[in-house]
């Protein structure tokens, strides 16, 4: 009988139609002894939806917008595939019998409750929403343990340190060490970034993502977000967490172990390695991802974050710091000024500004229930759709 570490890993993706969900969909194509995607979830896209659910025929499909799935045509979708609608079948999806990995890629606060539902059912969730832990970082780590749940990471960068922790527990560990790509204004001084446009944003030298994710990665919002993940998914205090900018993005972190021991993970950017990790941990198969050309690898650089110029860096200390409903307000707050930049509505050097107004006039609260984290993130959303530069400039 084969080990359950060699079993058919039974997966589903929350957000396949996005960058993590299209990439999760092509490990499993290329291992498809390994991997059988039983169930997919998108939030309006459904005739991208439909075709992947002809690819790869799972039994359960989720439309999140009611008003795509009003719009959808069922006969593009298989006859076995059932159809469900919105918050409720993902809930369904995720705690489905069947399902032994969830893969967590829907963007921004609207992962957590699928991934919620699917920890509480005691699944293995390959996590690629880092917001979930940036809201609720605490509560979500405390349901993984009452459960008896896994959470692995699918960031390019705590897999790096997942990887690199193996076998030794947080007390061994002196810091963990992030790399930042630094983004496509590496090197730019605030007064060059004042004009920035979201088409100039939007292009990022070495990684492809979705949108949102490569507007933090701009801002270095999306490294502020990770240094908050960090604290909570390696039960590190603040002070034991750094970022590093590395343009060639092929050391993806490093970890120094108290006795001054440095371990780091190297691979071309390809975000399809740390989902294989993770969906298939702890096994090792050959894959898609692609691999080191040593031959041509002729140096690697690092530098440290300009934290003056880049201004949210300093968020995500501060909020691994005090966390609370901290993480709730920076995370909504970003996520709303961030789609204000992409409408045209807000500079791209406000998108700090406005987090760091709204961050600073919430009602904090050190240990918050859900349903306040929920609530905090409607009205941190709401602040962020009103503020201005020169409201908070005349308090």
């Amino acid at each position: 009988m084969p080990s359950s570490s060699h079993r058919m890993r039974q997966v589903a993706v929350l957000g396949s139609t996005g960058s993590i969900g299209t990439s999760t969909l092509d490990v499993a194509r290329h291992l498809p002894e390994r991997i059988r995607i039983v169930g997919l979830a998108a939030n309006s896209n459904w005739q991208l939806l439909a075709e992947q659910c002809q690819e790869f025929q799972p039994p359960l499909a989720v439309i999140c917008n009611a008003q795509a799935f009003a719009a959808a045509d069922r006969s593009a979708f298989p006859r076995q595939t059932q159809l469900l609608l919105g918050e409720a079948g993902v809930q369904a999806l995720v705690t489905n019998a069947a399902v032994d990995v969830v893969v967590s890629a829907i963007v921004g606060a609207a992962g957590l409750s699928g991934t919620w539902a699917a920890l509480e059912a005691g699944k293995t969730v390959a996590l690629a929403n880092k917001e979930t832990l940036v809201v609720g970082g605490p509560l979500i780590t405390e349901l993984a343990q009452q459960r008896g749940a896994r959470i692995l990471p699918v960031d390019s960068e705590h897999s790096a340190i997942f990887q690199a922790l193996t076998g030794h527990t947080a007390a061994d560990v002196a810091r963990v060490v992030l790399t930042a790509s630094g983004g496509p204004f590496r090197g730019k001084q605030a007064a060059e970034l004042e004009a920035v446009t979201p088409q100039q944003a939007l292009q990022h030298p070495t990684w492809q993502m979705g949108p949102k994710i490569t507007i933090d990665s701009a801002t270095l919002m999306n490294k502020a977000l990770e240094v908050i993940e960090a604290r909570w998914l390696f039960g590190l205090q603040p002070e034991q967490i750094a970022v590093i900018v590395h343009p060639e993005s092929v050391v993806h972190s490093f970890v120094e172990f108290a006795d001054g021991s440095v371990l780091a993970q190297l691979s071309p950017p390809d975000m399809r390695l740390p989902i294989q990790v993770a969906v298939l941990y702890p096994e090792r198969v050959s894959g898609p991802a692609k691999r080191l050309d040593w031959a041509n690898l002729a140096a690697l650089h690092f530098e440290p974050a300009d934290r003056e110029t880049f201004a949210a860096l300093d968020l995500g200390f501060e909020v691994a710091r005090h966390g609370g409903t901290c993480g709730a307000v920076l995370n909504a707050a970003n996520e709303a000024a961030v789609a204000r930049f992409l409408a045209n509505d807000l500079a791209f050097l406000d998108i700090a500004r406005c987090c760091r107004a709204i961050l600073d006039s919430h009602d904090y609260e050190p240990r918050p229930t859900l349903e306040r984290l929920r609530a905090l993130d409607a009205w941190a959303r709401q602040e962020v759709s009103r503020w201005t530069r020169t409201r908070t400039l005349s308090r």
